[in-house]
Formats: C-alpha cells, structure tokens, sequence
C-alpha cells in the first residue's frame, strides 16, 4: 500500500483486551477466507473503462514481465474513492483509487505507485502477513492467559495484603499486548521498504524513472508536515513518508533514468484519462473550474463532452463528441462515447454505428462488445438478438464475472423466447452479483425448461446446487460503469 495512513495520537492508551480482539480479528480475517472470497467485492464501488483499462494494462505490463508476473493475468480493479491510494489484497489484482489518477501529474508517477504494488505481489508479502498475523494471535492468546493468571494471582493474595491488588495481572496483559501490536507495525513497515526498494528494481528494469515515486512521497511528507510533531513513527504501518523520500533520494544514484521524461503520446493519453474520469465523476460546474472554456487541449475538450453528455443531452453533446472524431478518427473511445450518449438518449439505433466502429478500432475492449450488444437488443428488434447474443458470449468468456454480460444476454434470449436460456443468464448474472439466493431461484426454474441431462440443464444444476457464498468481483449495489451502466 502506499497511501497516507491515518496517524494516531501519540501516547494514547489502547485497552489490551481490544488490542486482542483487533490482533485476532485481523489474524482471523488474512487467514480463513478463500482466495476468490476475499476481499467481499460487492462492498467495492468499483469503475469498469474500456480505455483506463487498457492504459493500466500498458503501464504495468513492462513492470509485471520483469518482476516475473507477466504470466500471472494481474488485473488492476479501479475504486471510485477521492484519496490517493492503491493497494493488494491477494496476489491477482492490484487496486487504485481514483483519487490516485486524477492527482497524478505524469504516467511515471502512478507507474512507480504500480511498481511498488508489484513488489507487494512479487516479495510475497500477503502471504507472510498472514504468517505474522496467525503468529500474533497466537502470541496474543498466551499473553491473555499469562495476564489472567497474575490477575487470579492478585485476587487470590488479597487475604494477605489489601495493596494493588490485580495491578501486576493488568500490566501483564497490557504490556504484550503493545509489544506484539508494535511488532506487526514494524514487519509492515519494512515490507513497504522492500516493496520501495523492488519498485525501483523494476524501474530500472524498463528504463524508467523513480522520480514520480519520490514526488509522490514529497506530496505526503509536505501533507503531514503540520501534525509530524504528534505523529509517533512506530505507531504506523507505513515509514514516514519524509523516511521514504530520503530512502529513494539514496536509490537516485541507482536509477539512471532519473532524469527521463514519458514520452509525450503517454502522457496526452494520461491527461485523457483523468480529463474523462473528471467528466465522469464531477459536477459540471467543478469540470468548468478544471477545464475552462479558454482551454482548448485536447483533454480539456473530452472532459467538456463527457460533461455534455451526463447534463446537457444529444444536441449539446453529440457535436462536441463528432468533433473530437474529427481530431482523431482513429480514437475507439470517442465512438464508444458518441454511441454511449445516444444509447442513453433513447437511440439505440443510431448508437450501433459508431459502436460498431469502436468495436473494430479496439477489437480486444470487451466492455465495447457488451455496449454494442446492448444497443442491439434495445432495439426490440428480433433480428439483431443472434449477433447480440454472438458479441456477448465473446464478452462472457473474456469476462465471466461481469453481471452486465449476463444481464443483457438473458435479454438476447428473451427476445427470441429462448426462455430456458434466459432464466440461466439471469442466474449467471445474480450469482455473479453475489446474489446466491436469486441465483438458485431463477437457475431451478431453468432446470424445469431444460432437457434434463442437456449441457443447459448440467449448468443450471450446477447453480442451483451452491451452498457456499460466491461474490464476483463487478458485483454489488455500489458498483458503476461508464461504458454500460446508467449516467451519474
């Protein structure tokens, strides 16, 4: 991780008995949950773009390949969250705020916060946290007992003596307590270190620079300037981010492309992503602040549009997205915006075309397919739902866990009154949801209109038959796409 922790008031006493429950807890929570379980997705309020996707992909496919992951099919899963933040929680996705894009000036300085997630993944420091974590609450347990002992020590000797009775049981308790706490802090501390350290490996690896990561620390040592006088570094989990800065400033001599810029078609394509996750997630008023009218660049016109689209309506939005083509016709994602918006307008006709053409400029963007899919059947037309249903098993099986793939090809099924393959969709699409309950209503329903034995029926058998909970990772109330779900 390298956001900014939350630091603690120095001096502050923690009880020991929720010491204890905290160190168990977490010792609980690392080690018993499966691997596909863990975190609960549906809690996330996750982002799916076709086009950030695919510059994360292209920002961290050199980093994963020298780390020795680049076989490994590491997701980074974007989180509809304000801080800069980013982080793992097992060893197949990388997570990163929102909050981390839109502040990030250059493409090196999120590709060094990258660089040192991979060094997360690649030292195996999920791993050994859960060894450490089960070690403490072990630790924690015995030190309970010892304490309880000296408290039924000092019960049982207040026939002797009326002086500080259970006094001596009470430290006993406490005092472990903090050192174990302070323990773990410290091996987390020192794996951000070595994932600093990896990162710059990684770095030099692909000839980039470790600028961007000592800029992004300095932005954190100025932040926690004024509160650094009550900050107690051994009460955190990361170094302190001016002890970070001087590490790196050290590893300077090391990083011979300190010094080297992005290239500038990586960086036009940065600042488009952030002018587009700002049409999309600001209010119209904050995008007018951001991009002025005055600023005619290129992503201050994109996040303009963007803006048009979500408040203005198809004749504010569709000309300054037709002008955008015109700048760069070979740009999928602003065919994919021009289809978006008129499929939203309740044209869903019109939004083929330029779908269509976005398919073809980016034929590996499945989020493009499902979009395409979708406009075909909102046309209520019969005679579209084969291709539809065509695009969208190309989608669901690059994108098994996409409730929208599922969701849209049970609506394929349905306008060809292919109920049994419907009601299967549907399930698909509630389990990937996490929703189990619904999931095995509606697949017991497909069973019924299923050959018994069919590939169809085995499926839906299969559904209906889940005891354990299954959450997908797209799944949950919270979530939102800006290729295929409603407008924010």
């Amino acid at each position: 991780m390298v956001g900014r922790d939350r630091p603690s008031r120095a001096g502050r006493a923690v009880p020991a008995a929720r010491v204890v429950a905290a160190v168990t807890a977490l010792a609980v929570a690392f080690t018993s949950l499966p691997a596909q379980a863990q975190p609960k997705p549906g809690g996330l309020p996750i982002i799916r773009d076709a086009e950030i996707e695919q510059l994360l992909r292209d920002y961290t496919s050199p980093i994963l390949k020298v780390a020795g992951l680049g076989q490994q099919n590491i997701q980074v899963v974007l989180i509809n969250e304000r801080a800069f933040n980013a982080f793992v929680m097992d060893g197949r996705r990388i997570f990163v705020n929102i909050g981390a894009l839109l502040d990030s000036k250059t493409p090196n300085e999120i590709i060094g916060v990258l660089a040192h997630e991979t060094g997360h993944i690649a030292g195996g420091h999920l791993a050994r946290l859960r060894e450490q974590l089960a070690t403490a609450q072990t630790a924690s347990i015995i030190a309970l007992l010892l304490g309880a002992g000296a408290i039924v020590a000092g019960a049982s000797s207040r026939s002797v003596s009326n002086t500080g009775i259970g006094s001596a049981g009470v430290a006993a308790m406490q005092a472990p307590q903090e050192m174990i706490r302070r323990s773990i802090l410290s091996y987390q501390r020192a794996q951000e270190e070595a994932a600093d350290k990896a990162a710059v490996k990684f770095l030099n690896a692909t000839a980039q620079s470790a600028k961007g990561m000592s800029e992004t620390f300095k932005r954190f040592a100025e932040d926690i300037l004024i509160v650094s006088s009550r900050v107690d570094p051994y009460q955190q989990s990361h170094p302190m981010p001016k002890e970070r800065v001087e590490a790196l400033a050290l590893l300077q001599t090391t990083n011979p492309y300190w010094d080297k810029k992005d290239p500038p078609e990586l960086q036009l394509r940065h600042d488009m992503m952030r002018a587009k996750l700002a049409g999309f997630l600001e209010r119209p008023d904050q995008v007018a602040r951001r991009y002025p009218l005055s600023d005619t660049s290129l992503p201050a016109r994109y996040a303009r549009a963007i803006s048009a689209h979500r408040f203005m309506g198809i004749a504010v939005a569709v000309p300054q997205i037709d002008a955008l083509i015109a700048t760069q016709p070979n740009n999928p994602y602003f065919y994919e915006l021009k289809g978006q918006t008129l499929l939203e307008g309740a044209r869903p006709a019109e939004a083929i075309a330029p779908l269509r053409k976005a398919a073809a400029l980016a034929p590996n963007a499945t989020l493009i397919r499902i979009m395409l899919g979708q406009a075909l059947i909102a046309t209520d037309d019969k005679r579209n739902a084969d291709e539809a249903i065509s695009l969208l098993r190309v989608a669901m099986a690059r994108e098994p866990d996409a409730p929208d793939v599922y969701s849209q090809l049970a609506m394929a099924h349905g306008r060809k009154g292919d109920y049994a393959e419907a009601d299967l969709a549907s399930a698909q699409a509630a389990l990937a949801r996490g929703d189990q309950k619904t999931a095995r209503e509606l697949a017991s329903r497909a069973k019924t209109r299923f050959p018994t034995g069919s590939p169809g029926w085995v499926r839906a058998d299969d559904i209906a038959s889940m005891k354990q909970p299954r959450a997908g990772l797209f799944g949950g109330p919270t979530n939102f796409q800006f290729t295929v779900g409603p407008k924010q």
